[in-house]
């Protein structure tokens, strides 16, 4: 198991709803084994994605402006 950080944690998260979002047009009736490959491919896309935006949020929230 790995020890997340409370941001990765919040980031994922974040990328659970945009997930949830995908798998409403897929249909959350669909098993796993009857995905193409083209949705499978579209889930892990929008999790990384999410992930990354998320932490980037995150990252530039959590940094102090420079004042000039």
């Amino acid at each position: 198991m790995v020890d997340l950080t409370d941001e990765e944690r919040a980031a994922i998260t974040a990328t659970m709803k945009r997930i949830a979002l995908l798998m409403e047009e897929i249909g959350w009736q669909t098993a796993f084994a009857d995905l193409t490959e083209a949705q499978v491919r579209a889930l892990i896309e929008e999790a990384v994605e999410g992930f990354r935006e998320a932490m980037a949020d995150i990252a530039r929230a959590q940094t102090p402006e420079v004042p000039f």
